[in-house]
């Protein structure tokens, strides 16, 4: 399918601006140029509650509906390379899905890469997973990019040392660290996201740690059986487009159940992009509905 127009038009403005890509700037002006185009692009969020504070140790920002007794959880983890990202920067998908799914989300403002490379941001998330999971309510887990990464670890470590999760919401996740999948050559420039950009987000976090480490490239996880059903989401313009896939087959391979859906003509990143593409309202409303029918 062609581009979506309202992403090739996002692109081309963009483009337009001239500014230099981020594995030539440092981590700091990439988290604080980040920062700073977050709310253009999210546009106004739901009015739900919002309180900051910490679990386990680990600052979070919970959303929550008005009214809301008890609700079921879901714990986000934001994108962002494991380098850049805020509870922020990804306020307004957490507003929307608190809303849509009359829960509580959970947003956790996990430590970056490099000055805390891998496995720190897997740690920051289990902490706040255990933490919650304590109270025994109905529990899901979710994220997009590298917070889908640390979403689909995040379930494994659950299933393994005996979490229960209702589900795993995986948004364009980074599953695997093989830069040279078919999406990641044909979709390597002129679409947000860039297979050098990866590159650099790849060595930030992961400092001297091997990269195909099953935590960092779930992938490559040995077992995958009697992980948390899944949500998997993918776009077709995305160097992350084959990982996503194939991690959706290889959970259906172990028998998980797997809701894939595809977004032909959609750029990575567009779940945070409500204000310039109409499509990330209709792939929140996707999202909800599966959290709805997996926290009920």
């Amino acid at each position: 399918m062609a581009l979506d127009p309202q992403a090739a038009g996002h692109l081309h403005k963009q483009a337009a601006l001239g500014i230099a890509p981020i594995e030539q700037i440092t981590p700091t002006e990439a988290r604080r140029r980040n920062e700073e185009g977050a709310a253009a692009l999210a546009g106004p969020g739901e009015d739900v509650r919002v309180e900051d504070t910490r679990i386990a140790g680990v600052h979070v920002r919970i959303f929550e509906p008005h009214g809301a007794v008890d609700p079921p959880v879901l714990l986000y983890f934001h994108g962002g390379g494991w380098v850049i990202g805020s509870v922020q920067t990804h306020d307004r998908p957490c507003r929307a899905l608190a809303h849509r799914v009359r829960c509580r989300v959970v947003s956790v403002e996990y430590r970056l890469a490099p000055e805390h490379c891998f496995p720190a941001a897997v740690d920051d998330c289990w902490a706040v997973t255990e933490s919650l999971a304590t109270q025994k309510p109905p529990l899901a887990v979710g994220g997009d990019s590298a917070g889908g990464n640390l979403a689909a670890v995040i379930a494994v470590r659950a299933h393994d040392r005996r979490v229960p999760l209702r589900l795993q919401m995986l948004i364009y996740p980074v599953t695997d660290c093989d830069l040279d999948r078919p999406s990641y050559l044909a979709n390597a420039t002129g679409y947000g996201l860039t297979r050098n950009a990866m590159r650099w987000f790849w060595m930030h976090y992961m400092g001297t740690a091997p990269w195909d480490c099953p935590e960092a490239s779930p992938l490559r996880s040995p077992d995958l059986s009697a992980v948390a059903p899944a949500l998997v989401m993918v776009c077709e313009y995305d160097p992350l487009l084959d990982e996503g896939l194939a991690y959706a087959e290889r959970l259906r391979n172990a028998k998980v159940p797997v809701e894939l859906i595809k977004q032909p003509g959609m750029i990575h990143g567009f779940f945070r992009m409500g204000a310039v593409i109409d499509r990330t309202s209709t792939a929140y409303d996707q999202c909800a509905a599966s959290l709805r029918r997996a926290l009920e």
